[in-house]
């Protein structure tokens, strides 16, 4: 199967994004009581009750590993990209609170990364979207 320059681009970009939310929710899932505990005493001076802080760091993880798989298989992808970018900005809004500017800068360039991929959603292939009855190209 000979790829287009878009298509190639998008391929690559959704794996690329799928293995970083991938990683980034499995290696914490073992961890998870130590990272629930860190993001409530980071938070701890924030307007951000503890116990929604705690739900998040809780739900976190599983939420990043998922949506990492799924852009790894190709599958429900541009609703797994939708669901990147809440992620992302729910990391914005936080990082913004704790007044974490340069954290805030790396999440916006993340953000721009998924946007991109949005853009060419029309270009997914070596993907289980087209193998699995989820829409067209899970658009």
């Amino acid at each position: 199967m000979k790829l287009s320059n878009p298509t190639l681009a998008f391929v690559l970009g959704r794996l690329m994004l799928g293995v970083n939310f991938a990683v980034h929710g499995l290696v914490r899932l073992p961890k998870l009581a130590g990272f629930r505990a860190g993001l409530v005493k980071q938070f701890a001076a924030s307007p951000l009750p503890a116990p929604l802080v705690e739900a998040f760091a809780t739900v976190l993880p599983f939420a990043e590993a998922g949506i990492g798989v799924l852009l790894l298989l190709g599958l429900f992808t541009r609703p797994a990209l939708t669901a990147a970018m809440l992620v992302l900005i729910s990391l914005v809004f936080g990082s913004a609170l704790l007044e974490q500017w340069d954290t805030v800068g790396t999440q916006m360039v993340y953000g721009l990364f998924v946007l991109g991929l949005v853009l060419l959603c029309q270009h997914n292939r070596l993907c289980l979207d087209r193998v699995v009855p989820t829409g067209p190209q899970g658009q």
